[in-house]
């Protein structure tokens, strides 16, 4: 009786220890998803060219955790805890900017614009941590080496610059030059690595007769010759291509 009056004090304490352990390894957790969002705000859109602010600061956070978590043999459901509160908080921030547009500008951020009508915004290049030079760079890459020719750029949410061309220097399309042509259609693969993608042709109206009297036609004997043989919706044409 007196070892059962010893064990099971000992017992409570460990698991009151245990919950209070996890409490404070989910509390750890949120503490750093609001460090790192903040610190990656201040950083700037540029950081995070191409993803959203929140995917980018998961992403390299849960990259990092599941590493330790790969190598934690001890107490690996430590870092599995975090990793599973990080994938929670960004789902529901990522419902939150779904559901609620309101919120996306303080998840997401909000496009910036940099230079409009001959004019560059200095406080939003600096806001943006944006030098000149790099801002040039980032404009030239989109092929763009004189700001004359520009009206307006943008730096979106992701980080990447969005241009407007003046309406004097964008290039003439058919309808500039009033001149009437047939709507583009997307081209079908018919024929993959020697097989026939028959729903692709059902898609089209055609059937494998069809195909295979075009393939003769274009001097193959099977569709086992065939690499990519393409249906082209505009003028109802197969092109066919032979891997080497």
């Amino acid at each position: 009786m007196r070892i059962f009056s010893f064990v099971l004090p000992t017992i409570k304490t460990i698991q009151a220890g245990e919950k209070m352990e996890f409490i404070n390894i989910i509390l750890t957790a949120l503490l750093s998803v609001c460090a790192l969002f903040i610190i990656t705000k201040i950083m700037g859109h540029k950081q995070v060219a191409q993803l959203d602010f929140f995917d980018y600061v998961s992403g390299i956070t849960i990259g990092s955790i599941g590493a330790e978590l790969a190598t934690e043999l001890e107490k690996p459901y430590k870092p599995l805890i975090a990793l599973v509160v990080y994938g929670i908080v960004s789902l529901i921030l990522n419902l939150l900017a779904h559901k609620i547009p309101r919120t996306r500008k303080y998840i997401n951020g909000t496009p910036t614009i940099l230079f409009d009508s001959n004019k560059i915004y200095r406080s939003n290049l600096k806001k943006a941590k944006i030098d000149l030079s790099e801002f040039m760079l980032m404009c030239r890459e989109q092929g763009y080496f004189f700001l004359d020719e520009i009206q307006t750029i943008v730096l979106e949410h992701n980080g990447k610059l969005s241009i407007l061309p003046k309406s004097s220097n964008r290039p003439a399309t058919p309808q500039d030059l009033n001149i009437p042509v047939n709507p583009t259609r997307m081209d079908i693969e018919v024929i993959m690595d020697g097989r026939i993608l028959d729903e692709n042709l059902l898609r089209m109206g055609k059937n494998a007769r069809w195909l295979e009297k075009q393939i003769k036609v274009q001097g193959f004997k099977n569709p086992g010759e065939i690499f990519l043989g393409i249906f082209r919706k505009e003028d109802e044409s197969l092109a066919l291509y032979r891997g080497e």
